[in-house]
């Protein structure tokens, strides 16, 4: 059995909720225990939305000093693009960074308009006062270039990632996988197959990381988990999306889900792309791509999500249309028929989620970051047509029959 969390983003209490209940991965006096048999894949995003980042990647690394190869930690760009501060707060910053001769203010602009972290500057000092550190300007910023020195712990932890994991049928990425990554890697010519993909993915990612080891800007790892000019990087399994541009999840092509099912992939599992408060399901026959981003949902939880070869298990809350709150609990099996990962067609709301009290979980994405969710019971959806998520259709309404 796979326990898997993603995107915690320095949030302490979704390492609570994740692990509140769950017969995997329990967390005793602050340290992450795993079940006997269990191995745990964290997907990546360790820091930037709270107060507790230097905590949480340290739980991690002891996980993994614990448990070794049980204990699985994927790079997400959150924690990637912060190989970039050695350089710009050393004297050469981001193009278009303001003129100024305080690190502090440099440190606030670049988290801010290039990391997509607000609030990370704040939240550090936060992190630091509480631990009974000096939190002022400076001490802030040499925190963030001491977890990347020799010892850091965020350095520890990129160098034990890695950006892709294979168990037995289930593909973990942080980003996903689109027409424009698939099979491919930087500087080198396309592998033949998954398993030769992700060796490649290894390789480049180890050496950009024995680059920064050697006193070099690893650029084309930066380049790599960083976002286009269009907010979209298609081309790497740490950034692309596998939305459209409201947030509605869609299977990857049909002819990269036959090649993957050909490679004995038959699950995909990524975070990085928000899909509301609780794990999104997409199945297309045998084929299943499950989106667990914890980050962005109107509660922000750590959904319980577990994976075998033949079943995925997810147990999380989700809030409905109006205000209340749902239970999501179940467990899909390989062969099960479930509506669960199919779309109404016309509407294109996606059959989310099975919760507790038997309804189901539809769900849409909106204009301005918004959602819809409402319960709907298994009678009524058995009256509507439902057909499989096509790729990419950004009106969300069209598939084809499952």
């Amino acid at each position: 059995m796979i326990a898997y969390l993603t995107d915690v983003e320095g949030r302490w209490d979704k390492l609570v909720s994740f692990t509140a209940g769950n017969p995997h991965v329990s967390l005793v006096d602050g340290e992450l225990r795993l079940a006997e048999g269990i191995t745990f894949v964290f997907g990546g995003d360790a820091i930037d939305r709270g107060a507790q980042g230097r905590r949480f990647v340290s739980l991690l690394l002891a996980a993994r000093r614990a448990y070794g190869e049980r204990v699985i930690l994927l790079a997400g760009n959150r924690d990637l693009n912060k190989l970039r501060l050695v350089t710009e707060l050393g004297g050469k910053p981001h193009p278009g960074a303001p003129s100024t001769s305080s690190r502090a203010e440099l440190l606030r602009w670049t988290l801010a308009n290039t990391m997509g972290a607000g609030k990370a500057f704040e939240y550090r000092a936060t992190e630091l006062r509480e631990a009974g550190e000096p939190a002022d300007d400076d001490a802030v910023v040499d925190s963030y270039l001491a977890d990347l020195g020799p010892g850091g712990a965020l350095r520890a932890y990129l160098n034990a990632s890695r950006l892709g994991f294979r168990a037995g049928a289930t593909l973990f990425l942080h980003g996903g996988v689109t027409v424009e990554n698939f099979l491919k890697t930087p500087k080198v010519e396309p592998a033949r197959d998954v398993d030769a993909w992700l060796a490649a993915l290894d390789r480049f990612h180890r050496e950009e990381l024995a680059a920064f080891e050697a006193g070099r800007r690893p650029d084309a790892l930066i380049a790599y988990q960083a976002q286009g000019p269009d907010k979209l990087n298609q081309g790497s399994v740490v950034y692309a999306r596998p939305t459209d541009e409201l947030g509605n999840p869609n299977l990857p092509p049909s002819e990269i889900v036959e090649r993957l099912l050909s490679d004995g992939i038959r699950r995909v599992v990524v975070g990085h792309t928000p899909s509301g408060d609780c794990p999104a399901i997409l199945r297309d026959g045998e084929f299943e791509l499950v989106l667990a981003d914890n980050s962005y949902g109107r509660l922000e939880t750590g959904s319980q999500v577990a994976f075998t070869d033949e079943v995925t298990d997810v147990s999380s809350l989700t809030q409905l249309d109006g205000g209340s709150q749902a239970s999501v609990r179940f467990t899909l099996g390989r062969e099960d028929h479930a509506p669960i990962g199919l779309r109404e067609q016309g509407s294109g709301r996606l059959v989310k989620a099975r919760l507790e009290t038997g309804d189901y979980l539809l769900f849409r994405g909106l204009p301005k970051y918004q959602v819809e969710q409402f319960a709907i019971s298994a009678d009524a959806l058995a009256a509507l047509p439902l057909v499989v998520p096509s790729p990419f259709i950004p009106s969300g309404v069209e598939g084809r029959s499952p």
